[in-house]
């Protein structure tokens, strides 16, 4: 499951190349909401899934879908749009795995979320890792050179959202069925981007492009990336399931190379390797 997760998620920035030049950010994710909204409802009528049962459940489905749904793929995506190279965006909302450590460390977290001596070096090395994968994108110019307050606030918007929701969602939310939770979680979280989608000024081109990158974007990040996302989040300690996310622009440098031929330098390759040995100390049960 983590590494169906992290190569689903992974495709994010890809669908973001080829969507986000032919529509505005909210808009493109109010119409992404929209329809896995529609898919999730088709397949819990067919699949008889039971909805949550109280208001209590309904209301921290809500309030995880505004955070993980709405906060942090509004802020990735206005970010980038705002002119944020999608390598400084990355490093940022990087931080994920500490900030959550963090979080659990000062909160006295339980044993099953315990962030131990060995994680947190992998922690350490995993950073280390995505500071390397990053690296030629940082070293370019282009990501630095339209650096501002507009998209740094969005990208600490993302970065907060995703940190936030993933804590509250393992300390609040109950286990109940994935296809129902997730379409209470987008349905939260078309309630917030429509209002912003609505008032934005670019208009949706709606050519292959768009629709391929929007049928990918509901079809595989939402019904498939955000319900391995929540079930992860379900079963497994927070500071090991966030501490996937550095696997994912590693991953996705490997599809860019694969797909538009984006350069691979050895750096980069030492990246992915510190990555990836960072996270296999995190996601190991740390000993007593």
């Amino acid at each position: 499951m983590p590494a169906v997760f992290v190569l689903i998620w992974s495709t994010g920035f890809i669908v973001a190349r080829f969507g986000m030049p032919h529509a505005p950010p909210f808009s493109f994710l109010a119409i992404r909401f929209a329809l896995s909204i529609a898919c999730f409802l088709l397949w819990i009528y067919f699949a008889k899934v039971r909805w949550p049962q109280s208001s209590r459940e309904w209301f921290h489905l809500a309030i995880t879908g505004i955070l993980m749904h709405a906060g942090y793929l509004g802020g990735v995506w206005a970010a980038v749009k705002a002119g944020m190279g999608s390598g400084l965006s990355a490093l940022i909302v990087g931080f994920q795995p500490v900030l959550t450590a963090i979080w659990l460390s000062t909160r006295g977290a339980g044993t099953e979320n315990k962030v131990s001596r060995r994680q947190w070096m992998g922690l350490i090395l995993g950073f280390c890792g995505l500071l390397l994968v990053v690296w030629r994108k940082l070293t370019q110019g282009s990501a630095l050179d339209h650096v501002n307050e507009l998209n740094v606030s969005f990208v600490l918007m993302a970065l907060f959202s995703i940190t936030l929701g993933t804590l509250y969602q393992k300390s609040f939310v109950k286990p109940c069925d994935v296809r129902s939770a997730n379409a209470v979680q987008l349905m939260a979280a078309l309630l917030v981007t429509l209002p912003i989608a609505l008032i934005e000024t670019e208009g949706v081109q709606w050519n292959s492009e768009f629709m391929g990158a929007m049928a990918w974007s509901v079809l595989g990040l939402t019904l498939g990336g955000s319900s391995l996302l929540y079930l992860l989040i379900q079963k497994g300690a927070a500071a090991s399931v966030t501490s996937l996310m550095y696997l994912v622009p590693p991953s996705t440098a490997l599809m860019a190379w694969f797909l538009f031929d984006e350069p691979i330098t050895m750096v980069t390759l030492m990246g992915i390797a510190l990555t990836a040995w960072g996270v296999s100390w995190v996601v190991r049960s740390p000993k007593n």
